[in-house]
C-alpha cells in the first residue's frame, strides 16, 4: 500500500512537470484591485478550489492601481509556466479605449484561461429622485437634458460602461462624475448629493430593502430573483443588458496542455458548493467558459466606443475610501 502511493505520488509530479507546473510551485494570482472588493473575493475563493485541484498553492497578490493595468502588465511578462496568472474584470477590456498608450496589448499579451462569473447592476437612486422606476427615469431626463448625474465608481468600470450604454440606448444627456470608489459614490446617492448610480447587487440591497434607495431598475436580460418587483431596464429598452465580469488569464504563448490543465481546474471548481454559495451571497453567477469561448467573448467586450465624448466632470467629486 505504501509503495502505492508512492508510485502515485511520483506519477502526480511527474505530470505536473510535463504541463510545467512543479508540484512545489506556488502559483501567484495577481488582482488588480484592492483586498475585500469583488475582484479579490472572486480570486480568493477561487485560488483556494484551484489549490485544492491542482495539487500546490496560489495565493493571491494585491497590485491595484491604474484601472487594473499594473497587475495585468506584470502578468503580461511574467514566465509562460503557470507560476503568474491574473484574474482581472471587465476594465481588462475597456482599458485600451481609455488608456491610449498602454504598455501591453490587453488581446496579444495574454491567454485567455476562464471566463469564472458575471455580475449584474442595478441601477439606484436618491430617494427623492421624482422618478421611481427607469420609463419615468428617461421622462425625466428628457425634460432636463444635463440636469441629473450619474456617479462613476471608477472610470472604465462596469459600472460606468452600463450607464453609458443607458445614456446612448435611451437618447438622454446625464452627467458622469467620476469617484475613486464604490464605496462614496454610495453614499453621496444615499445622502442625496448625486441622482444615480449602478452598483453590484451584493453593495446595495440591504440599503434598497431599507429604502435609503431607490432601484430604478436591473442590467440583466430579465428581473432578478432578489427583487421581483424590479424590472429590468431591457423592458423599457429592448437589448439592453450588461453585467461586469471576472476572468481568470496567463500570459501570451502558454503551452496548450497546461492551458487546458488550469481551465479544466477553474471550471470545475465553479461546481464546489462551497463556492457556488459564496457567489450566491455575492450575487455572482457562475460563467465555466473555457479558453476558446472567454477569449471570443473578451475580444467582443473591447470594441468599444461608447466612452467617446460622454460628459463628465474632470476630477472625482470625492476622494474617500
Amino acid at each position: 500500500m505504501l509503495r502505492r502511493r508512492f508510485i502515485a505520488a511520483g506519477a502526480s509530479a511527474s505530470a505536473l512537470a510535463s504541463f510545467g507546473v512543479r508540484a512545489q510551485q506556488v502559483t501567484r494570482l495577481l488582482v488588480g484591485a484592492t483586498p475585500g472588493g469583488g475582484t479579490d473575493i472572486v480570486a480568493r475563493a477561487l485560488a483556494q478550489e484551484l489549490t485544492t485541484r491542482l495539487g500546490h498553492q496560489f495565493i493571491v497578490e494585491n497590485r491595484p492601481g491604474a484601472a487594473g493595468n499594473i497587475a495585468a502588465l506584470a502578468v503580461a511578462k511574467a514566465p509562460t509556466d503557470g507560476s503568474t496568472l491574473l484574474l482581472s474584470y471587465t476594465s481588462h477590456a475597456i482599458n485600451a479605449s481609455l488608456y491610449p498608450s498602454l504598455p501591453f496589448d490587453p488581446q496579444k499579451d495574454f491567454t485567455p484561461l476562464a471566463g469564472i462569473a458575471s455580475l449584474p447592476a442595478i441601477l439606484i437612486a436618491r430617494p427623492t429622485l421624482p422618478a421611481n422606476d427607469v420609463r419615468e427615469l428617461i421622462a425625466l431626463a428628457k425634460r432636463e437634458p444635463g440636469k441629473l448625474n450619474v456617479a462613476i465608481a471608477g472610470m472604465g468600470s462596469a459600472n460606468h460602461l452600463a450607464g453609458e450604454m443607458l445614456k446612448r440606448d435611451a437618447g438622454i444627456d446625464i452627467v458622469g462624475v467620476p469617484y475613486k470608489g464604490t464605496g462614496p459614490a454610495i453614499a453621496d446617492v444615499v445622502a442625496g448629493q448625486i441622482d444615480l448610480a449602478f452598483a453590484g447587487v451584493a453593495t446595495v440591497q440591504q440599503l434598497v430593502k431599507a429604502k435609503r434607495l431607490k432601484a430604478l431598475g436591473v442590467t440583466s436580460e430579465k428581473r432578478l430573483a432578489a427583487f421581483p418587483d424590479v424590472p429590468a431596464v431591457a423592458e423599457v429598452l429592448p437589448g439592453y443588458a450588461y453585467s461586469s465580469w471576472y476572468g481568470l488569464f496567463g500570459p501570451a504563448q502558454m503551452p496548450a496542455p497546461l492551458v487546458a490543465r488550469i481551465a479544466d481546474a477553474a471550471r470545475a471548481a465553479l461546481g464546489s458548493e462551497l463556492m457556488r454559495a459564496r457567489f450566491r451571497d455575492e450575487g455572482l453567477v457562475p460563467m465555466g467558459t473555457g479558453p476558446d469561448e472567454f477569449g471570443a467573448f473578451v475580444r467582443s467586450q473591447g470594441l468599444l466606443t461608447l466612452f467617446k465624448g460622454s460628459r463628465s466632470s474632470p476630477e472625482p467629486a470625492h476622494q474617500g475610501a
